[in-house]
């Protein structure tokens, strides 16, 4: 059995694996070379509707279902909840700019995203954009889809690396696309799966923003992740 590698330590990315190309599904190359960062930024609110109207229809036509245990609140305001305090000291703080939160309540799935994004030094321009998100499901264990591939990086020409990331929730995988610029930070614990995608258009020195790299990105992303659980924790 092939596991994925851990991401550890000083979370060093040359211990990071490039994605098999068997598990890719073939894909129309985009001619910009993959999607930018607002692209994903908002691609994620459809992502929390999909899981819900999936676990509705499951629901509906009566499929044995085992509620899953969970030990976290429902987030009602996820960007209250979400301090993004180790990106902001990477970013500019990122509660700057006004936030966007969306929540969606389902018998099956409940779901809660925030959408954040700094402010550049003339206080307007945006390079730096963060996503999280939480999903709590109150009829299936979501542990059977969790190692599921995310259509939208089987979708990225460019590649993903995928790493596991130790003492996190139940389970952990960071996914760091090609050119270093799109990550994802999934968790699974119990009946909830949470999700901190960060995304920018460089790490090198812009806007006033310092010039940064993966590693401390990363590490700000499971800092801020960790926070959540905790903060969510009942």
């Amino acid at each position: 059995m092939i596991t994925d590698p851990e991401l550890g330590g000083e979370w060093q990315t040359e211990a990071l694996e490039p994605a098999r190309s068997a598990d890719r599904a073939p894909v129309r190359e985009r001619a910009t070379g993959g999607p930018g960062p607002r692209s994903w930024l908002w691609a994620l609110a459809g992502a929390v509707v999909a899981s819900a109207v999936w676990g509705g229809g499951l629901y509906a036509f009566g499929a044995p279902t085992i509620e899953p245990e969970t030990s976290y609140r429902a987030s009602k305001n996820l960007c209250q909840d979400f301090k993004a305090r180790a990106l902001s000291g990477i970013t500019g703080d990122m509660h700057k700019k006004k936030p966007v939160n969306l929540e969606s309540d389902h018998p099956a799935v409940y779901a809660a995203r925030c959408g954040l994004e700094n402010a550049g030094k003339d206080g307007v321009a945006s390079d730096f954009y963060v996503v999280a998100q939480v999903a709590l499901h109150k009829k299936t264990d979501p542990a059977a889809e969790f190692d599921a591939p995310d259509l939208r990086t089987l979708a990225y020409t460019g590649g993903v690396r995928t790493a596991a990331v130790p003492d996190l929730g139940e389970r952990a995988v960071m996914n760091v696309m090609s050119g270093d610029t799109w990550l994802i930070l999934k968790v699974l614990d119990g009946g909830v799966v949470f999700t901190v995608e960060a995304g920018a258009s460089t790490f090198a020195e812009t806007n006033g923003r310092p010039a940064t790299d993966v590693d401390a990105v990363q590490a700000a992303m499971i800092e801020d992740m960790r926070e959540l659980l905790s903060v969510l924790k009942e």
